[in-house]
């Protein structure tokens, strides 16, 4: 079985996916997103929406739709922040896409006023402003390893009655003519499908879309093997417990920049999640809830490193932003930010 297919099963499984559980997310599940770490984190987020909003010329109706929001809480956190910006919530229309029934009912609790969809295909046309979190990580990918002079897929198979992996037979072209014997290549038709449809309708439509996940863009001889495996906040075997872990491989950001701009939406320059942060008044905004809340000033001083700090999540996260063709840059992504 291809690893792409595993992936899939083990994550979307209507019945036995990670997914259909609901209990990925926060401190009682197997990881935690930067919305789960701070409400600081969607609160900026709410207000680049906002500000994008007006940079656009305010629209009546605009489409407010996030990718695999998870439990809500990034678009919770962004639509009480936007509330800011007067008229923004009346032009907004909040979407959720998310393919799990599971978590689109903890969705309906946290973000009521939010409409649901399975697919970005669902979402009505029109100027849109989209977010996607730790979304494309998610998505299937394959692994190709050069071994013996050729690339070969790396392939989940059974060996006396166990999961374990396995090589294709050689691939005559398609791939880098010459690597190194070990070298790995990852690949993600679901990531960058995905990423060619948010180009097509900002290029048909306007608005803007920004992606925040991990990940760097490796070189074209391979990035190396970046699947991994999270139980309990702890490293898994990806084959030893099939829908029992959250899976996933660090995002291809050139790729993803690829599929948008061919499109014919603008894209700008990457970012880090601490340079964009900063850039959103992330200091700031952690100042004013430590004076408000002096008793849990410590821990929310902690959260704005753990978003922000180099070795934490701030260089390793990438922010990548695309707009309509004639848009000027987003918040954090202009000349000089």
């Amino acid at each position: 079985m291809r690893l792409d297919r595993y992936m899939a099963l083990c994550l979307g499984h209507p019945e036995h996916g990670y997914y259909a559980r609901g209990e990925a997310f926060g401190a009682a599940g197997d990881f935690t997103t930067a919305p789960e770490i701070s409400q600081m984190f969607g609160e900026l987020l709410g207000l680049w929406c906002a500000q994008v909003w007006l940079d656009m010329g305010a629209p009546g109706r605009v489409i407010l739709a996030e990718l695999g929001p998870g439990r809500g809480a990034m678009m919770a956190d962004a639509l009480r922040a936007a509330r800011a910006l007067p008229g923004f919530l009346d032009a907004a229309e909040p979407w959720l896409v998310e393919t799990s029934p599971a978590l689109r009912a903890l969705q309906r609790r946290s973000v009521p006023a939010a409409q649901g969809a399975g697919r970005l295909a669902e979402v009505p046309r029109g100027p849109i402003i989209l977010l996607a979190n730790e979304f494309f990580d998610a998505l299937p990918i394959r692994q190709f390893v050069r071994a013996g002079g050729a690339w070969r897929e790396r392939r989940v198979g059974v060996v006396e009655g166990a999961l374990a992996w396995g090589l294709g037979p050689p691939l005559a072209e398609g791939l880098p003519p010459s690597a190194p014997n070990g070298a790995v290549l990852e690949r993600s038709a679901a990531s960058e499908a995905v990423a060619a449809e948010i180009g097509a309708r900002l290029a048909a439509d306007g608005g803007a879309a920004l992606v925040v996940d991990y990940g760097a863009a490796p070189p074209a001889t391979g990035g190396g093997d970046t699947l991994q495996a999270l139980r309990r906040h702890a490293p898994a075997d990806p084959l030893a417990e099939p829908g029992g872990a959250d899976i996933t491989a660090h995002v291809d950001f050139a790729a993803l920049a690829g599929a948008i701009a061919a499109q014919g939406a603008r894209l700008w320059p990457l970012t880090t999640q601490g340079a964009l942060l900063g850039a959103l008044g992330l200091a700031p905004r952690a100042a004013a809830l430590a004076a408000a809340r002096p008793d849990r000033a410590a821990d929310i001083f902690a959260q704005r490193d753990r978003l922000a700090a180099p070795e934490q999540m701030g260089r390793l996260f990438k922010a990548l932003a695309a707009t309509g063709p004639e848009q000027p840059p987003p918040p954090g992504f202009g000349p000089g930010e």
